[in-house]
């Protein structure tokens, strides 16, 4: 009775076993890889599945959700010869698991490494200002070079993005000294641009100054030519008219300088009754 009882648990035992062993449940957003004996045999996708139990066994459980993939940053060199810092960050999604397994070592290493592989060969034909403002182009690239490389592992890549890509420490000091004595030299050419119109702008005021003089002159001289003509035609032979308008003259420059603040001197003529009895031969006559 009691051997009986021993072979029924025992018995029951095993199909418990078995069925745990042989009934499998996949999550969502999984899918496991089963090897029989060893070898490939199937791929279990989410829910209920059944395996043969103690042949089949579960091998590997891979996601099916997206994986984010950060690239290191690393040190590259651009076309002429600059050091730039550059990293990225890439999507993948595992559409093959038993590929992904069974055709790489370590997928996850393998696409990090053909990442930045890729990454420096493509940033390594570029001139460094086309590097920094190209990032749309390089992501372009990068994506067409990586995708075809990974599809025979069972991987799609889904985007691939440029995190950072800057020049190094060292460059980065020789750039700002560059943009600072680019900023000086345009400071100095607007500076320099500046005084020269300032320069042509006054020697022009001198010159319009100097027509105007000029022209003033020619003016004056010609009301001064007209004034003696018409004086000449007056007075013809004379004289008289002549020493009156002198004397007028002559006056009117001695009240000048006498009422000037700074007149000290008085100007008187040389013979006064000389000139009184000039005056006065004349008037006689």
């Amino acid at each position: 009775m009691e051997y009986g009882v021993i072979v029924t648990m025992v018995f029951a035992l095993l199909v418990i076993l078995t069925l745990f062993k042989g009934v499998r449940l996949v999550p969502q957003g999984f899918k496991w890889v089963v090897q029989r004996l060893g070898k490939y045999h199937s791929t279990l996708s989410p829910g209920l599945n059944i395996i043969i139990p103690f042949f089949d066994n579960v091998a590997y459980r891979v996601t099916t959700k997206d994986i984010v993939l950060d690239i290191p940053s690393q040190e590259v060199i651009t076309k002429d010869n600059v050091v730039i810092i550059a990293n990225a960050v890439a999507f993948i999604n595992i559409v093959h698991p038993e590929k992904a397994v069974y055709g790489v070592e370590n997928y996850i290493i393998a696409i990090q490494n053909l990442v930045q592989t890729s990454l420096r060969s493509i940033v390594g034909e570029m001139q460094l200002d086309d590097a920094l403002s190209s990032r749309e182009m390089i992501k372009a690239k990068l994506k067409t070079s990586i995708s075809d490389d990974i599809s025979d592992w069972g991987i799609t890549l889904k985007t691939v993005e440029i995190q950072d890509i800057n020049p190094s420490s060292t460059m980065q000091t020789a750039m700002e000294e560059q943009a600072a004595a680019e900023r000086q030299r345009r400071a100095t050419v607007t500076r320099a641009d500046g005084e020269k119109q300032a320069a042509i702008l006054e020697a022009e005021g001198r010159f319009e100054a100097s027509k105007k003089d000029a022209q003033a002159k020619i003016v004056l001289a010609d009301a001064s030519q007209q004034a003696i003509e018409k004086v000449t035609l007056a007075i013809k032979d004379q004289e008289l008219p002549v020493m009156y308008l002198l004397g007028e003259k002559y006056i009117e420059s001695i009240k000048a300088i006498a009422s000037s603040d700074n007149g000290k001197t008085i100007i008187l003529p040389a013979d006064i009754p000389a000139a009184v009895r000039g005056i006065m031969g004349g008037l006689s006559k």
